[in-house]
């Protein structure tokens, strides 16, 4: 039996097909975005559908809050129609005979709640959408069709958004126009959502909780930095270990286009985004950008020198390297680095250390 989050999502699911078991016990929050992360097949598209009904075959309990969804022994499955979620999928599945306003308004009545004006002008300004209302669905490029999409269920005042990849279509240059609407889609309303990805770049930057599947069975759950600083998961290990680090901009070095981050286990200089001191902003740090010293380097060009004591050693994908788990002031950090430079530098859990990062990513 799992533990129910107040307000959050409850799930005990069983799901069998040949070649293939879903058996996914959790409780996941009650707001911010779950990012439902695995390789392909592992069940991450499956997992939504019977959350939202459509998986009939599907047997276990599911419950939102006090509402409960399904219950297999008291014979109960709410149909998908009546359990007020969102879905967004890949491709947007917009009514391309109406326009925006008329694909809005049609999730509008809809909705198993009345309807409600104030409501549909928020999602509106939130989204951004405001001059796409007369054009015709097939006129929109693939980052506006998603936002639209998204506009589209949470007009229906749902409680739960679930959101299938719904990046997965865009290249490049769109998936970064539509990242900071979904941003502050999660910072601005009230809402559980679980987005289904196998991006660790939409993980860190998204992501308030992380869900790791592998073969249909939960690998890893709970709050995303803490998960992408386990280095007993097997599904974060290879070129995506690393951590999230929670930090504010302390101050602006404008002569070298730098800012430095304060965290809770010391600070970083990154490349400056003109950010104003006291921002509060996500770091990644890869574990393959990261390198250990023995002795406080001097001369060297890596300026981010962190004082830590290796906690954790365990195997890496190939067997000439391993990844180890660093405290820094209390603050994980990994690195990846070679058996043989483990066994020259004579390193291991409890020695002191200097972490040198190379390179940090800065998210907004």
């Amino acid at each position: 039996m799992t533990t129910a989050v107040a307000g959050g999502l409850s799930l005990e699911l069983m799901l069998k097909r040949e070649g293939f078991v879903l058996d996914v016990q959790t409780a996941l929050p009650a707001r911010g975005i779950t990012a439902v992360f695995g390789a392909s097949g592992s069940g991450k598209t499956t997992l939504l559908r019977c959350v939202a009904g459509l998986e009939t075959e599907a047997h276990g309990r599911v419950s939102l809050g006090e509402t409960l969804w399904q219950d297999s022994e008291r014979k109960l499955l709410v149909p998908t129609w009546q359990r007020r979620l969102g879905y967004v999928f890949q491709e947007a599945s917009l009514f391309e005979h109406l326009d925006v306003q008329g694909n809005l308004d049609y999730a509008l009545s809809r909705s198993a709640v009345p309807a409600n004006s104030e409501t549909m002008i928020a999602v509106i300004e939130l989204l951004g959408i405001g001059s796409l209302l007369q054009r015709t669905a097939d006129s929109l490029s693939g980052g506006e069709r998603q936002r639209v999409a998204i506009a589209r269920a949470l007009a229906s005042q749902p409680r739960l958004l679930l959101l299938d990849e719904p990046l997965a279509s865009l290249d490049a240059a769109r998936r970064r126009d539509i990242l900071p609407w979904i941003e502050r889609l999660r910072d601005e309303i009230a809402l559980p959502m679980l987005y289904v990805t196998h991006s660790m770049e939409e993980v860190a930057r998204l992501a308030d909780h992380l869900l790791v599947l592998h073969s249909g069975r939960v690998k890893a759950s709970g709050p995303a930095g803490e998960v992408l600083a386990s280095v007993d998961n097997p599904s974060i290990v290879g070129e995506d270990a690393g951590v999230l680090l929670s930090g504010r901009i302390a101050r602006r070095d404008e002569a070298w286009q730098l800012s430095c981050v304060d965290f809770a286990g010391g600070s970083l200089w990154v490349r400056d985004q003109g950010w104003e001191a006291g921002r509060a902003v996500r770091l990644r740090v890869l574990a393959r950008d990261v390198s250990l010293a023995i002795r406080e380097p001097r001369d060297s060009s890596i300026q981010n020198q962190l004082r830590a004591v290796i906690t954790d050693v365990i195997n890496d994908d190939h067997p000439s390297q391993v990844l180890v788990r660093l405290d820094c002031a209390g603050t994980v950090i990994l690195a990846r680095v070679t058996r043989r430079a483990m066994h020259s530098l004579n390193l291991g859990p409890g020695t002191p250390v200097w972490a040198l990062v190379k390179s940090v990513a800065v998210i907004g």
